[in-house]
């Protein structure tokens, strides 16, 4: 878990009392202002004091009781994903009669659902209880995911990977919304690169589970195939995620039902550093047109298009490569597991890297040179040297540290509601199309060593590089402009402009994370 101690000893002592300052160009945001905005109307001008002891209590207690339940999600998201690779060596393919190129439309289908509903759940995340909305998506999609295990042909399968994709697609944006929402920018970091990491334990007690009960079937017997029961043990556990989610992740600091009254506007407080408030449910044009002109946001969505391609390929075929390494089936279920080990370090070395340094994208790099060597391995040994071009695959494993990055700077450093929604939907399209082209890919004509899709996978990390690279250099270039205009003798600060809804480049005293 995070050392909340650490990361609250370094937070400022904050005054609640409003700015006397007044920008009367941007006197008319206060009609649609954030949410929190209400709170310090009600209080009625008085200063409130969070002093250093109080803000480390009150990470700790939202730490304890967010970061546990998110993480569980999380996990089961990559997991629910990856059952249909275990399923792909357990009997499913021969079940379901795939032919051809099937088996590669599965893998796609599931993100033309996420893509064609990405835009309208970041909307619905917007106007609708966070929590809840998020809540009742993890419960559904978890049915829907044990419903697999009654699928007798290729048209229920499509069916049900098409609706597995939209349900699921309002978890990570939903998520990041959730830590931009509770945790100051410092601090965002660190917390998506835990949440994030459990994908690699998804992995780990994906394989595990699908060794298990391939083993036990094998000698044992069962009434129902085995890749059936990998099937209903993940739905079920995603079902009962989702309830205890519902119970404990609240819309917002104000309806936390594991605060007290005056933690809860203190716990609004302790963001206030942040400059984006913690939600608003007025769609304004204006922000979307400004994440459409701006050209960070595009950055982001091909970087996620660019690097997503490998990790499409890889979600749907680690265990069919694998396997041609020389590994039998039931091997490469449990071969799986250390590289979700290599995930969960890459991201919680990435995260506490860039947290003491405050250079989250520069400490990302690490993770993608890693994978890049490890692929440029997979394709240069011999293919006899079976162990080392399996350890390759394990390096790759720790590509996801820039996609992390990036996930996170959305919470930190887009500002304004609709503009961040806007902007995590341009992210995630252009993650659901990388990983919609990734599993075409491995072709079937390739297998079992998948070549072309090995080189293709060292050109998507090295230009993914290159992105991250080019957007700490605008995120510094726009912090030394904004420095210069705060210097301005005849800049004044708009009273209470942190709970106004502004954007990033509305607000000069808005500073980019890097």
């Amino acid at each position: 878990m995070v050392d909340a101690e650490k990361d609250a000893a370094v937070a400022p002592t904050v005054d609640i009392a409003p700015t006397k300052h007044v920008d009367p160009t941007l006197e008319n945001h206060g009609h649609d202002a954030d949410e929190a905005m209400k709170v310090f109307e009600d209080i009625h001008g008085e200063a409130i004091e969070l002093d250093e002891a109080t803000n480390r209590r009150l990470l700790r207690t939202i730490d304890w009781h967010m970061m546990p339940i998110m993480c569980c999600v999380y996990g089961m998201n990559y997991l629910d994903k990856t059952t249909l690779s275990y399923a792909s060596v357990m009997g499913l393919k021969q079940d379901l009669n795939l032919q051809g190129d099937q088996y590669q439309w599965l893998g796609s289908l599931f993100y033309f659902g996420y893509l064609a509903w990405e835009y309208p759940t970041n909307r619905l995340l917007q106007r609708l209880p966070l929590g809840k909305y998020s809540a009742a998506c993890i419960v559904i999609w978890g049915l829907i995911l044990a419903c697999f295990a009654a699928v007798e042909n290729f048209s229920g399968a499509i069916a049900i990977r098409i609706f597995l994709g939209i349900f699921e697609s309002a978890v990570t944006p939903g998520f990041a919304l959730i830590t931009s929402q509770w945790y100051t920018k410092k601090e965002q970091g660190s917390r998506v690169n835990i949440w994030f990491s459990f994908n690699g334990v998804g992995q780990i007690l994906g394989g595990v589970v699908a060794y298990g009960i391939a083993i036990g079937t094998k000698h044992h017997g069962s009434s129902i195939a085995p890749w059936k029961i990998v099937f209903l043990f993940t739905g079920v556990l995603t079902v009962v995620l989702g309830l205890i989610f519902l119970w404990i992740v609240p819309d917002n600091q104000l309806n936390a039902r594991w605060l007290k009254k005056e933690d809860q506007v203190l716990a609004v407080a302790r963001v206030r550093v942040n400059q984006q408030g913690i939600g608003n449910k007025h769609f304004k044009m204006y922000q979307v047109k400004e994440a459409l002109l701006d050209p960070i946001p595009w950055a982001f969505f091909f970087y996620a298009l660019i690097a997503d391609i490998p990790n499409g390929g890889l979600t749907n075929f680690f265990s069919l490569l694998i396997t041609g390494f020389g590994f039998t089936a039931e091997q490469s279920l449990i071969l799986g597991v250390p590289g979700g080990v290599v995930e969960v370090i890459a991201l919680l070395l990435n995260g506490y890297v860039g947290h003491i340094t405050n250079q989250r994208l520069l400490s990302s790099l690490g993770g993608l040179a890693t994978a890049i060597l490890g692929v440029i391995l997979v394709v240069a040994l011999p293919e006899s040297y079976n162990v080392g071009r399996l350890i390759g695959y394990y390096m790759t494993q720790a590509s996801p540290t820039s996609f992390v990055a990036l996930l996170a700077m959305i919470s930190s450093n887009v500002a304004g509601y609709t503009k961040k929604t806007t902007v995590a939907a341009m992210y995630l399209i252009g993650y659901c199309v990388g990983n919609i082209i990734g599993p075409q890919t491995f072709r079937p004509k390739d297998a079992p060593h998948y070549t072309p899709a090995v080189i293709t996978i060292i050109v998507c990390y090295f230009l993914s590089l290159c992105i991250t690279v080019f957007i700490w250099w605008w995120y510094r270039r726009e912090n030394a402009r904004k420095a210069e205009i705060q210097a301005r003798p005849d800049y004044v600060r708009l009273e209470n402009q942190e709970w106004l809804d502004l954007t990033d480049r509305e607000n000069p005293d808005f500073i980019y994370a890097l």
